[in-house]
C-alpha cells in the first residue's frame, strides 16, 4: 500500500539513550555503553514512561489515504509535529487513491469505485483549465486520495498508539500503516527491533483481557 521511510534523525540506539539520560539524573556512569543499555532496559521494564520521550522518531509516510492520516493526527501526546502534502499548490488532477478490500473484492463495486475516482480526476483537470485556483479545486478530493506526511514524535507516543491501533477492531488501514512503521523501525537498528517486539502490542496483551464493549474475541472480556 504505502511506504514508511525512517529518517536519519531518528535515534539509532533508543534503549542506550534512555539509560544514558536516566543515568544523568541518577548520578551514574554514563560513559559505559553496556551499563547505559541495561539501565535503559530497567527503565522500560519498570514502566518509567517519561524517559521514553527522549527517543526521537522522524519518518515519511507516503501513499496512505488522507482519511487514515486524519486519524493519525489524533495521537497528539508527547508534542509530535508533522507536515502534510499541500492541497493548495500540488496538481491533483490525476491523484492516486486507496481502494478498500471490501470494494476491491467485488468486480462491480470496484468498477464503480474506479469510475467515480476518474470522474473526480477529470473534473479537477477541467476546473484547472478554466482557471479555478487549486486551493478551491482541492475541495473535490476524496478522503481516499493518497498523501505524504513528514512526521516527528517520540517512543512513548508510539507505544501508546500501538495499544489502540494494533487492536483487531481498529480501522483496517491504520493497522496496515502501523505494521509498516513497526517493520521499518525493526530494520533501522537492533535496539528498535527489540523495542518493537517487546513493547508494541494491543492493550489486551498488556492487561490480559479485553476492555472493549464490543470485543473481537482475541482475549476474554473483563
Amino acid at each position: 500500500m504505502g511506504t514508511v521511510t525512517i529518517l536519519p534523525e531518528t535515534t539509532k540506539n533508543p534503549i542506550t539513550l534512555i539509560g544514558e539520560r536516566a543515568g544523568v539524573c541518577w548520578g551514574a556512569d554514563t560513559s559505559n555503553f553496556e551499563k547505559n543499555y541495561q539501565r535503559g532496559m530497567d527503565c522500560i521494564d519498570s514502566g518509567h514512561g517519561r524517559v521514553l520521550e527522549f527517543v526521537n522518531v522522524e519518518m515519511v509516510l507516503d501513499g496512505y489515504s488522507a482519511r487514515v492520516i486524519r486519524e493519525w493526527y489524533t495521537h497528539i501526546g508527547g508534542a509530535p509535529t508533522r507536515l502534510q502534502a499541500s492541497t493548495r499548490y500540488i496538481d491533483y488532477g490525476d491523484f492516486d487513491y486507496i481502494t478498500p478490500p471490501s470494494i476491491a473484492q467485488n468486480e462491480s463495486t470496484l468498477c464503480e469505485w474506479q469510475s467515480i475516482m476518474q470522474t473526480i480526476s477529470n473534473a479537477m483537470s477541467d476546473f484547472e483549465k478554466a482557471g479555478v485556483p487549486r486551493e478551491d479545486i482541492a475541495m473535490l478530493l476524496p478522503l481516499g486520495m493518497t498523501t505524504r506526511v513528514v512526521d516527528k514524535r517520540n517512543l512513548r507516543n508510539l507505544i501508546d498508539m500501538s495499544r489502540q491501533r494494533l487492536c483487531n477492531r481498529a480501522y483496517w488501514e491504520f493497522r496496515v500503516l502501523f505494521h509498516d512503521i513497526m517493520f521499518a523501525l525493526k530494520r533501522y537498528s537492533a535496539e528498535w527491533s527489540m523495542l518493537v517486539d517487546t513493547q508494541f502490542m494491543p492493550k489486551c496483551d498488556v492487561t490480559g483481557y479485553c476492555p472493549e464493549k464490543k470485543s473481537c474475541g482475541r482475549r476474554p472480556k473483563r
